[in-house]
């Protein structure tokens, strides 16, 4: 595998000569790295000259960039080479690994599919039975390509389920192709269309289905051009990609983010049109009427408003309209006064999301990062409650109109994902697959508790770790958080953090601000001009985790990926004292230029830009990873990893990053970036390439943490 990392080494032996073969010793001098060139490059904010003498790291298809990742990778790998049980936790990985799993069932036309993985595949291979029994492959991704680097990125049936339109993504990338097949043989019907991205796939009959896309950057590179005019298309079957009606979107009405959907019985298309990644406008078409237009139901993007379900002309609305933690509504289709929108499910104090399936609507709340989920019909009143096995995150609750059995699955930290069938008119539930892994539940506890924030803030955090841990201090302790963009961490249970644990860890989820676990309110307090909360909160888990006994600064390392990056490396920037290892992934490291790549603009709801105000620019300017890395600072040992094919958050972010602190670092405590090739930002990515990836973090942290042989 790693042939593939250092491909091209030969062709750069110049700067590659500048690469150590480094050290294990932690008593030597401070390690070497290859040389980064500095040039002479700066740009000016309301009258601030900011230097970026890494600006040549932007290029992603210039020859010294490709030189510096092939040099980067080759001083990482030797270091981590050298760590004695590295392959051990490869090894351990694997092996609890290689289990089965399943998705939840799903019926399309006259059949059940369903997602498999044997344990080790590559990628998860779809299913279907039909109704006598009889199992067969549907698609099988594993044969996308021989390196197991394209991937099945989605697949969307016709209502009938007699054609289907799956995407496929090479390399990572966000930019899909779409293939249409007729099911019953699993022959392509037409033409392969290409370029789409940010995209769902939905029906109109069998004739065509809508998506939506981007113009590729004419000059400039496909992976960090500017991609911010996005465009809702009709493909007709049978017709040349390049004659697709454009239905909505365009220079006429420039939005970044514009999806299409159709409700289930096609008589709507729906279109969601945003500039950030919160907040929409709403607009809906009778597509029973060959000459309606379109109607404006929300006509601004201060709210988040999407519609569930319909009856008829009746329409299901989940909206944060004048409710924080949402609510859900009903309202005839042409009537766009929000003033006549009936309450159907009233705002509690939980965040609730709704999910369809059997006629019914499935209320699922979250309660302190726990799934609670409620049953109600389409006039809104309560069925039942639902009985869950523990407590933790149940997803699925989702199905055809017609359907009396729908499936959920439900996993937390220390349970694996279980399918359960639901019985939509009795309430009952049943095991339908469990998954056979070598993993001992009982032999783990999860607790959560709250700590205190910098300002007073009540935060949830869950640890878990083996019984009888004991609190002295000296437990290697793995904190992960995200803390941006209305997400919520929910327990589930993954195999690498099953490993840690197994080797005496303790793995820790803080709930940060700025993600979505308390509503809107909970998001708003850490974003923009108050993005700093979200470090705080971060920097306080620590401190906890610390002042209890579970672990010490020798002892601690921190985890996240993309905006969870951002949080890592803000943390070890701000307290580089609290922390032993810091492992920023695929994150948004430079705050004055994330919003000039890609679609990186939309993100300003949540972090504003350089450009806003003098203000903001001093904001991000003072927390922004890139320009905070100072001199006479020991930094922890730090392991940046990135995908060079990352065009959603540009891997320049993170070699910028890496450059500043291997120029920086004071002390021997290494600095090294890990950067994949063939790799986006981190969807679709192989099961090699994603247990070697989380082998080198694990045996790269325990190691920095003074470990040298495991429990």
């Amino acid at each position: 595998m790693h042939n593939r990392l250092f491909a091209g080494i030969a062709a750069t032996a110049l700067l590659a000569a500048c690469a150590t073969q480094p050290s294990l010793n932690q008593n030597e001098q401070v390690m070497k790295y290859p040389e980064t060139k500095k040039g002479n490059v700066s740009y000016t904010h309301f009258g601030t000259t900011v230097q970026d003498p890494y600006r040549w790291l932007e290029d992603d298809r210039s020859a010294d960039t490709k030189a510096w990742v092939a040099a980067q990778n080759q001083v990482t790998f030797n270091y981590l080479n050298q760590i004695p049980f590295r392959q051990q936790l490869k090894d351990q990985l694997t092996k609890l690994w290689n289990y089965e799993r399943f998705s939840a069932p799903f019926v399309e036309g006259d059949y059940t599919y369903f997602y498999k993985n044997d344990g080790l595949q590559q990628h998860s291979v779809l299913y279907r039975i039909d109704k006598n029994g009889k199992e067969e492959v549907f698609l099988d991704p594993n044969k996308f390509s021989k390196d197991g680097t394209t991937s099945l990125a989605g697949v969307s049936f016709t209502k009938d389920g007699s054609r289907a339109a799956y995407s496929i993504s090479e390399g990572g990338s966000d930019w899909r192709k779409v293939i249409i097949i007729d099911t019953k043989n699993k022959r392509q019907i037409a033409d392969t269309l290409i370029d789409v991205k940010f995209s769902g796939i939905s029906w109109k009959g069998n004739d065509g289905f809508y998506y939506s896309s981007y113009d590729k950057p004419v000059d400039g590179s496909e992976l960090s051009g500017m991609t911010d005019m996005h465009k809702l298309y009709y493909h007709k079957l049978g017709t040349p990609q390049s004659t697709d009606q454009l239905v909505f979107g365009g220079p006429q009405l420039k939005r970044r983010y514009i999806m299409g959907y159709t409700t289930e019985d096609e008589r709507f298309l729906v279109v969601s049109a945003a500039n950030t990644t919160t907040g929409n406008e709403l607009y809906i078409k009778d597509l029973n009427d060959p000459n309606s237009q379109f109607i404006t139901l929300v006509n601004n993007f201060e709210t988040s408003t999407s519609i569930v379900d319909n009856v008829g002309e009746k329409l299901f609305i989940i909206t944060n309209h004048n409710a924080p933690n949402n609510k859900l509504v009903s309202a005839r289709f042409d009537d766009n006064n929000r003033n006549n929108w009936q309450v159907v499910i009233p705002e509690t104090e939980n965040v609730l999301n709704i999910s369809t399936g059997g006629n019914f609507l499935f209320a699922r709340y979250m309660k302190d990062v726990m799934s609670n989920v409620k049953q109600y019909n389409h006039e809104g009143k309560l069925i039942r409650e639902i009985s869950l096995p523990d407590l933790g995150s149940a997803g699925g609750f989702s199905g055809k109109r017609d359907q009396k059995e729908i499936y959920y699955s439900f996993t937390n930290y220390v349970t694996p994902s279980s399918i359960f069938k639901y019985d939509v008119l009795s309430g009952a539930s049943s095991l339908h697959r469990k998954p056979n892994i070598d993993f001992d539940t009982d032999a783990f506890e999860s607790k959560q508790v709250f700590y205190t924030s910098k300002d007073g803030t009540k935060v949830p955090m869950l640890i878990t770790y083996k019984k009888g841990l004991k609190l002295d201090g000296k437990n290697p302790t793995m904190l992960y958080g995200y803390g941006g963009f209305n997400v919520s961490l929910t327990p589930s249970f993954s195999v690498g953090n099953a490993i840690w644990m197994n080797n005496g860890g303790v793995y820790a989820v803080a709930n940060l601000r700025g993600g979505g676990e308390y509503g809107k309110k909970w998001h708003d307090g850490g974003r923009q001009m108050q993005k700093l909360n979200v470090f705080d909160d971060f920097i306080a888990a620590a401190e906890f985790l610390q002042r209890e006994g579970y672990t010490s600064p020798e002892y601690t390392a921190i985890s996240g990926g993309s905006n969870g990056g951002l949080l890592v490396a803000a943390a070890q920037t701000r307290r580089p004292d609290l922390f032993k290892v810091a492992l920023p992934a695929v994150g948004v490291l430079d705050m004055l230029r994330y919003h000039t790549f890609t679609a990186g603009a939309g993100w300003a709801y949540d972090y504003g830009t350089a450009e806003d105000s003098r203000e903001m620019f001093n904001y991000l300017k003072a927390y922004s990873p890139v320009h905070n890395v100072r001199a006479g600072v020991c930094y922890p040992s730090t392991l940046v990893t990135t995908g060079d094919h990352d065009d959603r958050v540009v891997p320049a972010h993170s070699y910028k990053f890496a450059a500043e602190l291997q120029k920086h670092q004071t002390c021997n405590q290494p600095t090294l970036i890990r950067i994949e090739t063939k790799a986006g930002h981190g969807a679709g990515k192989p099961t090699e390439l994603i247990i070697e990836e989380i082998a080198d973090k694990w045996a790269f942290s325990l190691y920095e943490m003074g470990i040298r042989q495991l429990k």
